[in-house]
């Protein structure tokens, strides 16, 4: 019989008792401690954004002179009181939505984190087509948020889909290495990539 799921795990209780919106956070800090893909001063933009535990690692590592913006059809709520962070809510496919980001940020990011996941319905054929078309709006917007020579971090879950995304990403960065947190819960598909080096068109 399967283990129940548990949304009180060590990472859950770790996350509650360190601040963080959360578990997710520490998939991040193990991600920026292997890889050292954020750095001081930098502008980073993070869809999918919400709770905001990506944000607020982001937030740290950039510092004061950086700026960390972040979007997801869902609010922030309450919002994340960071000097050097905004979200706006809206569909990261929408024109107004990219412009609005972009100005707030003062221009493409450095670097585009991207934690997103559908809203999964159990059944196969749905979910791995949200995942494609989540993927896909993610992987269109780059030429307009992510700066040439920027870094990109984006979960993919194992398929079809992803493989075929990853592909394309993988000509158009410089360097390409995928990673798997240890807060990853077990038994999940999921992993991290991590393109270095963008090369715009």
């Amino acid at each position: 019989m399967a283990r129940p799921y548990d949304r009180k795990d060590s990472f859950h209780q770790q996350a509650k008792a360190e601040g963080y919106r959360s578990r997710a956070a520490y998939k991040l800090i193990e991600i920026q401690r292997r890889t050292r893909v954020l750095r001081r001063g930098q502008r980073v933009i993070d869809l999918g954004c919400w709770p905001g535990g990506w944000m607020q690692v982001a937030s740290k590592e950039v510092g004061p002179g950086g700026c960390v913006g972040g979007v997801d059809i869902a609010a922030i709520d309450p919002p994340l009181d960071l000097a050097n962070t905004f979200a706006i809510q809206g569909d990261l496919s929408e024109v107004p939505v990219r412009k609005a980001l972009l100005e707030k940020l003062g221009g493409p990011a450095d670097v585009v984190l991207s934690d997103a996941a559908p809203k999964l319905t159990g059944v196969r054929s749905t979910d791995r087509a949200r995942e494609e078309a989540l993927l896909e709006a993610v992987e269109a917007s780059l030429p307009e948020l992510l700066r040439p020579g920027g870094n990109l971090v984006i979960k993919l879950m194992e398929g079809p889909e992803a493989q075929e995304v990853e592909k394309r990403l993988r000509a158009s960065f410089d360097k390409a290495r995928s990673l798997r947190p240890e807060a990853s819960r077990k038994g999940t598909t999921e992993r991290y990539w991590l393109g270095t080096g963008y090369r715009k068109g």
